[in-house]
């Protein structure tokens, strides 16, 4: 059963979607949830399949006492790197919560100082606090409604099915069809031995 991390009521969890995609945003939600939040079925977002992720996330922008999403996109993670690009969405979505939050609870091992706000970095914390599982919800069912709204003008990489990550469909198509404008070209589209042309 997932914790609230509280050391106060207005603290914020925030999470990323994406860092480990070839295409598409990284994407990054913070949300303050209220001390007793009614959401039995928040958990981790990669624990949930996508209908009880598509039935929480609203849940959760209905009841938390502020929320924020925001992406960055493929050609600012190409010039900063996907870890600093995850932690800019990060301190995007904080900008977004339309409060001040006393504290910040970040999913990982890394961030960056935001606003002179106290923060904790927790490793897996998407499976441990209330507010970084919310965070981690918002911020996958956000990627993926765009990846999929993406695949509808480039059909050809299958991503309302991978969202972007490095399926053997997803790099079968890249060998044929060659990057989008949407992939990202700092990564590994391929394997070492093909190589691919921007």
């Amino acid at each position: 059963m997932l914790m609230p991390f509280y050391s106060c009521v207005l603290e914020a969890g925030t999470d990323e979607a994406g860092r480990g995609c070839l295409a598409g945003p990284v994407t990054a939600a913070a949300v303050i949830l209220p001390e007793y939040a009614d959401l039995p079925l928040l958990n981790d977002s990669k624990k949930l399949g996508e209908a009880a992720r598509k039935a929480l996330a609203p849940a959760i922008m209905e009841q938390a006492l502020g929320y924020g999403v925001a992406h960055v996109d493929p050609e600012i993670i190409d010039e900063i790197n996907i870890l600093n690009a995850s932690i800019l969405a990060m301190h995007r979505a904080l900008d977004q919560l339309g409060m001040r939050p006393r504290a910040i609870a970040v999913d990982g091992n890394r961030f960056k100082p935001y606003a002179e706000i106290p923060f904790q970095c927790v490793v897996k914390g998407d499976g441990k606090y209330q507010n970084i599982a919310a965070a981690s919800i918002l911020a996958k069912t956000a990627r993926d409604a765009l990846m999929e709204d993406l695949h509808r003008a480039f059909p050809q990489y299958g991503w309302q099915g991978n969202k972007g990550y490095p399926t053997l469909a997803h790099r079968e198509a890249l060998q044929r069809h060659g990057p989008s404008p949407h992939h990202r070209k700092t990564f590994r589209l391929l394997p070492a031995q093909l190589k691919i042309d921007f």
